[in-house]
């Protein structure tokens, strides 16, 4: 049987992607540790000015002072992303499902490690 491997948390298809998953790794990261890497990989992309996807770049202005801020977004979405997937991972629809529950970034090396 083939591997996949799929990365992100869009609901939009966790539905779809969940029903045929054996093993959900959840990158669980305090709120210190989530902001401080997208506060640092915002300002290095605007600075740059690195390609992020089809040719986009990342500006002052967008990325701190708009409503399209990843930086807003992460504001507004951390603490509910954590709930909905703590409620998630306990429906019965998932319950197939292995989750490797992981708070910090040395516990996904050491897990990595592990393999």
């Amino acid at each position: 049987m083939p591997t996949y491997l799929v990365d992100g948390n869009y609901s939009i298809v966790h539905d779809i992607v969940w029903q045929r998953a054996d093993t959900v790794i959840w990158l669980d990261y305090s709120w210190t540790v989530v902001m401080s890497r997208i506060l640092r990989r915002t300002v290095s992309r605007v600075v740059t000015q690195q390609e992020v996807c089809n040719g986009n770049r990342e500006t002052w202005k967008k990325s701190f002072f708009s409503r399209d801020s990843v930086v807003l977004w992460a504001l507004q979405t951390y603490g509910k992303n954590r709930q909905k997937y703590q409620l998630l991972f306990q429906e019965s629809e998932y319950a197939h499902l292995q989750v490797v529950h992981l708070r910090s970034p040395s516990a996904a090396q050491d897990w990595l490690l592990s393999l």
